[in-house]
C-alpha cells in the first residue's frame, strides 16, 4: 500500500520543519497549512498518521539544536554529576519551564488535536501572535536609551527558576497551532527583561524536553499509524531535512535577532493571516 506522504512530500514537509520549529512564525501552524496545500488531510483514514509525522520530524531539528549547544548540555550533564554548578542550575530552570507543559500537554493533548488542528485556528493564532510581538518590539524600542533599559538586558546566567516558570507557563499557549512556541518563550522572555539571543537561546534548550517529550509522546501513541502514513524511508528523510535546515535557520535566527529583533516576523505573521483569511474558505 501506497503511503499518504511520499519521498517528495517528506522533503517539503522536512524543509517547513526545520525552518520554522525555531522562528516565532509557528513550526505546527505551517505544516498543517502545507499539509492541507500537499492534500495530506483529503483522507480522514491517514489523518492521524500525517499529524504524528509533523511532530516526529521535530526530532530532526531537536538533534541540530542538541548540535549547536553541546556545550550547555555538557555543563548540565557535569552539573548532575555535582561538578558544574552553572550546569545544574541550568537544568533545573528548564525543568520548571518543562514542568506546566508536560502536566497541560498531558491533559488536553486529545481536546487540543481534535479542535485546533485546522486552518481557522492557525490564522486566529497567527493574527494574534504577530500583534503580540508587535507590541513587545515596540515597548522595548520605547524603554531604549531610558533607565530601565538596563533592566531589560538581562543574560542568561541572570535567569532563575521562577522566571523559567513563568516561561513554561507562557509556553502552554503554544499548544494552540499557529501560535509559536518560540515566538510565546521567547516573548515571555523579554517581558521578563532577558536580552534577545539569551530569551531565544534559553527558548531552544527549553524545546528539547517539551518536543522530545511530545516526540516520544505520539511515537508510543501513534507509531503504527506514522510509519503506515509515510514509510520508514518518509519519516528518515523529513527528520534528515529538517536537522540540515534547522541547524542553518537557528544559527541565522540568533545573528538576525541580536541586531534587528522580532519585528518582522511579527508583520509576516500578520500578512500571512490576512492572506489566508481572504484565500481560503471556511
Amino acid at each position: 500500500m501506497q503511503p499518504a506522504i511520499s519521498i517528495f512530500d517528506a522533503v517539503i514537509l522536512g524543509i517547513v520543519e526545520g525552518l520554522t520549529e525555531f522562528l516565532p512564525v509557528s513550526s505546527t501552524g505551517h505544516l498543517i497549512l502545507v499539509s492541507e496545500w500537499l492534500g495530506l488531510y483529503n483522507d480522514p483514514a491517514a489523518k492521524a498518521g500525517v499529524n504524528a509525522f509533523e511532530i516526529v520530524i521535530q526530532s530532526g531539528a531537536l538533534l541540530a539544536v542538541a548540535g549547536i549547544y553541546l556545550p550547555s548540555l555538557r555543563s548540565m550533564a557535569n552539573g548532575v554529576l555535582g561538578r558544574d554548578a552553572a550546569g545544574r542550575a541550568l537544568l533545573l530552570q528548564l525543568l520548571a519551564g518543562f514542568l506546566p507543559a508536560a502536566v497541560i500537554g498531558l491533559l488536553f493533548a486529545g481536546w487540543i488535536k481534535g479542535n485546533l488542528f485546522g486552518v481557522q485556528p492557525v490564522i486566529f493564532a497567527l493574527a494574534g501572535g504577530g500583534a503580540l510581538m508587535l507590541a513587545v518590539e515596540w515597548h522595548h524600542a520605547r524603554k531604549a536609551g531610558s533607565a530601565d533599559e538596563a533592566r531589560l538586558e538581562k543574560p542568561l546566567a541572570a535567569m532563575t527558576w521562577r522566571a523559567a516558570l513563568l516561561i513554561g507557563f507562557a509556553q502552554c499557549i503554544a499548544m494552540w497551532p499557529g501560535t509559536s512556541r518560540s515566538m510565546i518563550t521567547i516573548v515571555a522572555a523579554r517581558l521578563l527583561g532577558f536580552k534577545p539571543k539569551a530569551a531565544a537561546e534559553f527558548s531552544f534548550l527549553l524545546a528539547l524536553p517539551t518536543l522530545g517529550a511530545a516526540t516520544a509522546y505520539d511515537l508510543l501513541k501513534h507509531g503504527p499509524a506514522l510509519l503506515e502514513g509515510s514509510g520508514i524511508a518518509g519519516l528518515a528523510v523529513g527528520m534528515a531535512v529538517s536537522f540540515v535546515v534547522a541547524w542553518v535557520a537557528v544559527k541565522g535566527f540568533l545573528a538576525y535577532l541580536t541586531r534587528h529583533g522580532m519585528a518582522v516576523f511579527g508583520w509576516y505573521r500578520i500578512a500571512l493571516a490576512a492572506v489566508l483569511a481572504l484565500t481560503i474558505s471556511f
